[in-house]
């Protein structure tokens, strides 16, 4: 699948992978940061973003949409750093395409299976009728009752556009419902690696625990974890941490 992405900057490569029902766009700011020493793409996922829609959406899906894109643009080598859902496409693109991968930089995410609290969210989108609202204010309160955290509504507005004065989702939601289990299973089950990989993680977050840090030593022995005061999106919370942590990894 030929995805949409955003280039900024010259140098090495370094792919970023936003989370589930993100986009590039989440990451301009960060894109822009590590451009004066990289090459930043920033892409959509499949059913994400400006990317095609599908009804298919694995972690093999996804990692191969990633391998395709590298065709199309020349790289044989890449730093990759993802967040949540895109930390886990990361992974699973360094075991099927390991050869392509210079540094991992995974965000608050372990390769291990979660359960998943995310289909209340995708209902909630999915049951609004549109007709019936005509800003991103009244879509803002129709959401309420359903998702009450301020936080989390405004990132999930961001996926809202305009189609003919008609308001719509962006991303695929029927389609992230449906494939929700596949993305959320366990990656790197039988896989080793020499690679050089950072593991930064939220200390609010549940996400990335010590037994799961136990774990991700097993498959990268120079696995390095960097812990950061911050819920799961941790970019967003601590940004000037987050750049100040990564830039150093990716530099030494």
């Amino acid at each position: 699948m030929k995805l949409h992405y955003q280039i900024i900057g010259s140098g090495k490569p370094l792919i970023v992978i936003h989370g589930l029902f993100g986009s590039s766009d989440n990451w301009r700011s960060m894109a822009k940061f590590f451009s004066k020493h990289y090459q930043v793409i920033s892409i959509d996922l499949r059913n994400h973003g400006r990317s095609p829609h599908s009804e298919n959406q694995s972690l093999g899906d996804m990692a191969e949409d990633i391998y395709e894109l590298c065709q199309d643009l020349a790289l044989n080598k890449v730093n990759i750093l993802g967040h949540s859902l895109g930390g886990k496409v990361a992974m699973q693109f360094a075991e099927l395409y390991e050869q392509y991968v210079e540094k991992l930089v995974i965000v608050d995410m372990s390769p291990r299976q979660y359960e998943g609290k995310h289909t209340p969210l995708m209902d909630a989108m999915m049951a609004l009728n549109f007709s019936a609202y005509s800003s991103r204010k009244q879509v803002d309160e129709a959401l309420i009752a359903s998702i009450p955290e301020p936080k989390v509504r405004q990132f999930l507005l961001m996926n809202l556009s305009a189609e003919d004065d008609q308001l719509k989702w962006r991303i695929n939601l029927p389609a992230l419902k449906a494939n929700y289990k596949k993305f959320m299973k366990a990656v790197l089950t039988e896989f080793s690696s020499d690679k050089t990989c950072l593991f930064l993680y939220g200390e609010q977050s549940d996400y990335v625990t010590e037994q799961d840090r136990e774990e991700i030593k097993q498959i990268f022995p120079y696995a390095k974890f960097a812990a950061v005061p911050a819920g799961h999106w941790v970019h967003a919370e601590r940004p000037q941490q987050f750049k100040q942590i990564v830039e150093e990894f990716l530099i030494k």
